[in-house]
């Protein structure tokens, strides 16, 4: 049974730390083949699997020393059909994959979890396709689409559902339906270019509105993930009711471009001080900002950066 789903501590106060950029953690630093850019897949072996808990230990142990809560993400952000079917899965083997991914955070937080530093399990969604190129479904389309990996999250122990790297508003506003419909949490967090828009051209704050008006303010917040905060940081107007609802930030390493990292064949890893002392600039303009984490080309040293400039270290009593 879902631990938070009814009542998620993340929207009551505190902070709340979250992974960095698995996929690029994986592949750069410890070598592992990731077909399609696809973490997933290693819950399928008894090795993949020991290599996504080592993986997550490193930031469970950071939260832990700095007494936070903590955004539990499934490595699930390519178990989608059109993804599944380029990597030879099926309908119920993803089925299977996501559902296996809760099992496996779960336990983590059996382990980890203490009195007053709640894990929240979150079903993590990807785009139906690139992250770094606008999509062009429909709303229709998108619920339909992401409705069977929301179900299979809703059959399980998930508290929420969390949409990354979305650059598409129809999309977002699909699978925030699909999240209703399916009585599960959501949050979409949107991805923008360099300039701090989406690749569309239009800003976060119009995203945000359209889709809160779409679905009768359905999702439970919005993040901002895949982008430098200098791509974004300027945009943001704390006094504003819609930056009021960003509660999220999962920031990349690099200050580069989408289109500059995808012609990368090397990873940046950009400067973890730096970006922590742009995170704490950021909690001065996101007056509701509660998950601090990372994504492409961040790993726990990024994560640990970011809390030596939000927050004092407190030892955590057992």
């Amino acid at each position: 049974m879902a631990k938070y789903r009814r009542s998620l501590p993340l929207l009551k106060g505190g902070l709340f730390l979250s992974d960095g950029g698995i996929e690029t953690t994986l592949i750069f630093h410890e070598g592992i083949a990731l077909p399609h850019f696809a973490a997933f897949v290693l819950i399928s072996t008894a090795d993949g699997r020991r290599r996504l808990l080592d993986y997550y230990r490193r930031y469970l142990a950071i939260a832990q020393q700095h007494g936070t809560g903590f955004v539990l993400d499934t490595p699930t952000w390519r178990a989608s059909a059109d993804w599944g079917k380029k990597l030879g899965y099926n309908g119920a083997d993803l089925a299977e994959a996501n559902q296996n991914t809760i099992y496996m955070l779960a336990e983590l937080r059996a382990e980890y979890e203490r009195p007053q530093a709640p894990i929240v399990l979150s079903g993590a969604i990807g785009p139906r396709g690139d992250g770094y190129r606008l999509g062009r479904m429909g709303a229709d389309e998108a619920e339909d689409y992401h409705a069977p990996q929301i179900s299979t999250f809703a059959a399980s122990d998930a508290d929420i559902v969390s949409a990354y790297t979305l650059t598409s508003i129809d999309e977002a506003t699909g699978i925030a339906r699909a999240a209703q419909s399916h009585g599960m949490p959501c949050s979409i967090a949107f991805t923008v270019e360099t300039d701090g828009r989406l690749p569309d051209g239009r800003t976060i704050q119009v995203a945000i509105e359209t889709v809160d008006a779409a679905t009768g303010g359905y999702p439970h917040y919005y993040m901002v993930n895949c982008a430098h905060p200098d791509h974004f940081e300027t945009s943001l107007d704390p006094e504003s009711t819609w930056v009021q609802r960003i509660a999220g930030i999962r920031a990349n390493a690099s200050t580069k471009s989408h289109a500059e990292l995808d012609d990368s064949e090397t990873l940046d890893a950009g400067d973890p001080i730096d970006l922590g002392r742009r995170y704490r600039t950021l909690t001065t303009h996101l007056p509701r900002l509660r998950i601090l984490g990372g994504c492409c080309g961040t790993d726990h040293r990024h994560i640990a950066a970011i809390c030596e400039a939000c927050l004092p270290p407190t030892a955590l009593s057992a």
